[in-house]
């Protein structure tokens, strides 16, 4: 019997290839939904599979609010029908000038927002302006113990936040709050670490409130925190941002197991050559496959006892006890420890419905720039 995963065509596929499953993606859009309480409570971000046709699906659920990491993935989502566009990312330099064009041309198919840490770049954002646009709607990032970005929930988040609501070239529209640095398996230890570093934004809220300025939202966690988030009182205007849970990969699967999404992108690879026993040589090499942590990057159902030889830009070789069931050219199917810079590694995905290749998905917003 075929896994799940086999593709009756694979002789039609090149490889290296990405593989997404749509079936699957639709079924963690709508496991998302349940989780977060339904589609008001989230903010998705596409930085993960930066894939129109992926927004259009969560569209199609009633997502309309999207998150994002670039202009090319704001520009990307808009077109694909986004409602409501977050830049998590502070817009500096010439980026700032790129944001306000988005903004400025694509203002009437969707309302956007950015974040801001500091003094500085809420002045250069003001001072870009125009009448025809509007205020600028900004969210304060907030650092809750990444020491990433933001600024700790104190009197200096304060200052920043009055900054912005005095100005009226800019619109606060509430708090930015990603806690990246909680990964806890344990889930009781997770929700403890995670309310912990929440407590002090709450707080900051209840005194920006306090003191006259408007807090509508605050955009908190990712993937791992999101249900936690989810179930916080609704007059905090939560909003869940989770990425990575559309596609999953095998980090999230282990890190995460109170979390039940499938894996829904897999990565096509074959053997190029077999140099020696219990060796085999594959076409995965560092510009196919996330490499940025340490092995395993890959996890291969067909070798679940391989161990990495050596790893280079074209080449990923390997051992395992059944090196010898494998013959050069064979197909391997693998879950990609961590599937986000895996996806921006590809042009396209192949598109796995029934079992069959039936058709590529661009990786459009994989580009720094699409348009703008």
């Amino acid at each position: 019997m075929n896994a799940w995963y086999a593709v009756e065509n694979i002789a039609e596929i090149d490889s290296p290839a990405l593989l997404f499953y749509p079936e699957r993606i639709e079924r963690n859009i709508q496991r998302t939904l349940d989780i977060a309480g339904g589609a008001a409570r989230l903010r998705s971000h596409v930085k993960t599979h930066k894939c129109a046709e992926i927004v259009r699906m969560q569209r199609a659920a009633g997502i309309t609010k999207f998150k994002c990491a670039t202009i090319a993935e704001a520009e990307m989502a808009t077109l694909a029908g986004a409602d409501d566009v977050l830049l998590a990312y502070q817009p500096v330099g010439p980026r700032a000038k790129r944001w306000a064009r988005l903004v400025s041309e694509y203002g009437l198919m969707a309302q956007f927002a950015c974040i801001v840490d500091n003094a500085a770049s809420i002045r250069e954002l003001a001072d870009l302006y125009h009448p025809i646009v509007g205020p600028y709607r900004v969210f304060l990032d907030i650092d809750c113990g990444q020491h990433r970005t933001g600024v700790p929930a104190g009197p200096l988040a304060m200052e920043l936040y009055k900054q912005i609501s005095e100005d009226d070239r800019l619109a606060p529209v509430g708090l930015h709050v990603y806690d990246g640095q909680i990964h806890d398996v344990d889930l009781n230890q997770r929700k403890a670490k995670c309310d912990d570093a929440f407590a002090p934004v709450e707080a900051l809220r209840c005194e920006l409130l306090a003191a006259g300025m408007s807090v509508p939202t605050i955009v908190a966690g990712g993937t791992p925190t999101f249900p936690i988030h989810a179930k916080r009182d609704a007059a905090l205007g939560i909003e869940c941002s989770p990425g990575t849970n559309v596609l999953w990969d095998a980090g999230y699967a282990a890190g995460c197991p109170d979390l039940d999404f499938d894996i829904a992108a897999l990565v096509l690879t074959r053997v190029l050559s077999k140099p020696s026993a219990g060796r085999l040589c594959l076409d995965l090499g560092h510009k196919a496959i996330a490499s940025e942590r340490p092995h395993p990057r890959v996890i291969f159902p067909a070798l679940p006892d391989c161990s990495v030889v050596m790893h280079n830009e074209e080449h990923l070789v390997i051992e395992a006890e059944n090196a010898a069931d494998f013959k050069v050219g064979d197909a391997l199917y693998g879950i990609p420890w961590h599937i986000c810079p895996t996806v921006a590694l590809y042009q396209e995905a192949v598109i796995v419905r029934a079992g069959r290749a039936e058709t590529r998905w661009a990786i459009a917003a994989r580009d720094r720039r699409i348009t703008v």
